[in-house]
């Protein structure tokens, strides 16, 4: 499969990045979303910062609005769900909208499909995966075949979990990212509220990083889990140790 894509996406320093989740199913409650929770951890790990998510209907207004907003505002754009067989999938075409290309029947993806499915199941309802906007470039999908594509900045992917994680290693070489976002983390056995003004003043001496507090209920106990990131991990290792003293100083104590 090609893997020539586009040289004109603009990366910046703080490279950026949007998620659109594509489904009614997700908004009615009925499936889960996995997908924003895998991309993100992949994009820190790549250098790109993922800003913003969104969850939308399949609506080929909203789709298509959502879609052109997202890619003036990010570097990168990747939706999951709605590039199926059934006739509620129509990412596909509602992209295609929103870049004013026409849907075509792309014929490297209809011979994907035709060597992955036995002889006479190629079926008309199989083969509207193969049906992409025109110049757009092929995703490669190792599980089912069906292909996602990328248009400019905009990466289009399955829905289903492992579809679309095969899909995402697929366009890992065509991302190009900064630095990589280091993580760490401390849990205490203190409440927020006793952190409050302390950490405050923290986070103030370290602008650069970014402090999560996240309270958590376990054993029968109360307690907070610090989560720490930037690129720096000199700055991180000062952090964990200015944190743990401030921990020490509110009388608490650091959880293993």
């Amino acid at each position: 499969m090609s893997s020539n894509f586009p040289v004109d996406i603009i990366v910046s320093k703080n490279v950026t990045a949007c998620v659109i989740v594509i489904g009614n199913e997700i908004l009615s409650g009925r499936t889960q979303d996995l997908n924003v929770a895998y991309i993100g951890k992949r994009c820190d790990e790549i250098g790109i910062r993922l800003m913003h998510t969104r969850i939308i209907p399949d609506l080929e207004e909203t789709i298509i609005t959502t879609v052109n907003e997202c890619r003036m505002l990010f570097d990168y754009v990747f939706t999951s769900g709605g590039i199926g067989p059934t006739h509620d999938d129509i990412t596909s075409a509602s992209i295609a909208r929103a870049f004013n290309k026409e849907l075509i029947r792309s014929a490297e993806a209809v011979a994907l499909l035709d060597n992955y499915y036995e002889a006479g199941k190629l079926t008309e309802a199989r083969l509207k995966m193969a049906d992409v906007p025109q110049d757009s470039i092929l995703i490669d999908n190792p599980v089912s075949a069906a292909p996602g594509f990328q248009l400019e900045n905009v990466f289009v992917m399955a829905g289903v979990p492992v579809i679309m994680q095969a899909m995402f290693e697929a366009i890992v070489e065509r991302l190009s990212g900064g630095e990589a976002m280091l993580m760490t983390s401390i849990a205490t056995n203190l409440g927020e509220s006793a952190l409050a003004s302390e950490l405050s003043k923290i986070q103030d001496a370290f602008s650069d990083v970014s402090i999560g507090s996240y309270p958590f209920f376990k054993q029968g106990k109360l307690g907070v889990n610090l989560v720490m990131r930037c690129t720096d991990e000199s700055r991180l290792a000062l952090l964990q140790k200015d944190i743990k003293l401030m921990i020490e100083k509110l009388g608490g104590e650091v959880i293993d």
